[in-house]
């Protein structure tokens, strides 16, 4: 996907006037939709050429597609938010989340219930349009569900983009107005289905997390995959 950036320094992170940092947050996520929703889908594109039942779960009734119910109200196998004050260690961790999932026991529902739980609670600096973007629509989740998918990611590596760094640099005290850090994460993630279904693929995702002074850092929006 083209790298395009609006003119903002770097990722939009100037911050001196008030409300652009929270631009930065909206910035820094217009492109997710598309980046995250085909790293998602890469895996389960390959399921879906190798898999004949799921190609009849292509043509069942709206009833039998209906998406399957893990049968609580909690977030299923979503891990919950860590308690992390540090930017980069947090971002690992939610990058596993994003990249975890687990259709035998957990319903498309409880899946967005369990990521919203990572979000910041400051309405202004979060975009949770860019994080539930990943999530499929119920159909192809119940067909997902119907083939026991599941996925295990892990976070090798994570570090602040080049232009994230240049604009703190440029300007320190920009962050103290929502404390909001960009930080890539790189690793990997495995994913598994029935009859011994699988495959294993690299993953990057560039996120925006928020980490005030004296609470753990939150998350709030998935950026551009800019990784430099």
């Amino acid at each position: 996907m083209p790298n395009r950036l609006p003119s903002l320094s770097g990722y939009g992170v100037t911050w001196s006037p008030n409300k652009r940092v929270a631009i930065v947050a909206l910035v820094l996520t217009a492109l997710l939709a598309i980046a995250a929703t085909a790293a998602w889908f890469t895996g389960r594109a390959e399921h879906h050429d190798n898999s004949n039942t799921a190609s009849q779960a292509s043509s069942s009734s709206p009833t039998e597609a209906a998406p399957k119910s893990s049968g609580g109200s909690g977030s299923g196998s979503v891990p919950k938010p860590v308690q992390i004050a540090e930017p980069v260690a947090f971002a690992k961790a939610a990058a596993q989340m994003l990249w975890s999932y687990d259709t035998r026991d957990t319903s498309r529902d409880q899946q967005l219930a369990g990521m919203r739980a990572w979000m910041t609670t400051e309405t202004k600096y979060n975009d949770w349009a860019s994080v539930s973007g990943q999530v499929p629509d119920p159909l192809l989740w119940s067909r997902m569900a119907d083939q026991d998918q599941h996925a295990t990611g892990t976070a090798t590596e994570g570090h602040y983009p080049g232009a994230f760094k240049q604009a703190l640099a440029e300007d320190p005290s920009a962050i103290t107005e929502a404390y909001i850090y960009v930080v890539t994460v790189n690793g990997h993630q495995q994913i598994e289905w029935k009859k011994g279904g699988g495959g294993a693929e690299d993953r990057a995702v560039t996120l925006a997390v928020q980490c005030r002074p004296n609470h753990d850092c939150t998350l709030a929006a998935i950026a551009p995959s800019v990784t430099q």
